[in-house]
């Protein structure tokens, strides 16, 4: 009588070739390894192993360590050269800034004659010449010549002529730029992002 497991006399193995055919190879199967964690099912992809998260460094005594802060980066710096202005956009911004500055002037000469006529020095220039001039010259009023009317409207013609002169120079500035810088190369200009 013979085991189970031992092949009976005449009997081919089981995993062996019948005759006239080619055995053809099978490629092996890739073996898994279950994780530490759970158990993987046969059809699950395989994962990359988790590193441990990794611990603060401790200082001494056991503390958790300090975080040193990020080293300062280099500010960086460039050269640069300004070769052309603009002629039109230099106009538009000398036309703004010269009627701002119009503005300003018209305001603070208002301003100015208030200022004077409340605190009574108009009063006093006019004592003042009076008694220079002598009594038969007759009184003399410094509002007659310098009216709040008149000087405002002395700031505006004034304020109007500074529009037009300071936009024509600001333009004129521009184009002499543009020739210079053509031939010198123009204002060397060094940035930094500090």
């Amino acid at each position: 009588m013979s085991t189970p497991n031992t092949p009976r006399p005449g009997a081919r193995p089981a995993n062996a070739p019948r005759a006239g055919t080619t055995r053809t190879a099978t490629p092996a199967k890739p073996t898994q390894r279950p994780s530490a964690g759970a158990p993987q099912k046969p059809g699950a992809a395989r994962q990359a192993p988790q590193r441990p998260a990794q611990r603060p460094s401790s200082g001494q005594g056991g503390r958790p360590g300090l975080v040193r802060p990020a080293p300062k980066a280099k500010a960086r710096r460039a050269r640069l050269l300004v070769s052309k202005v603009d002629p039109w956009s230099v106009l538009k911004m000398a036309f703004l800034l010269s009627v701002a500055l119009g503005i300003v002037t018209v305001v603070a000469s208002i301003v100015l004659w208030t200022t004077l006529d409340i605190t009574g020095i108009f009063d006093r220039v006019n004592d003042l010449l009076t008694e220079i001039a002598g009594t038969e010259g007759g009184a003399f009023d410094l509002r007659a010549y310098a009216s709040l009317g008149q000087v405002a409207s002395f700031a505006t013609i004034i304020a109007v002529v500074n529009v037009v002169l300071l936009t024509a120079l600001a333009m004129l500035s521009a184009v002499l730029y543009n020739i210079s810088a053509t031939l010198v190369g123009g204002i060397g200009v060094t940035l930094t992002d500090d």
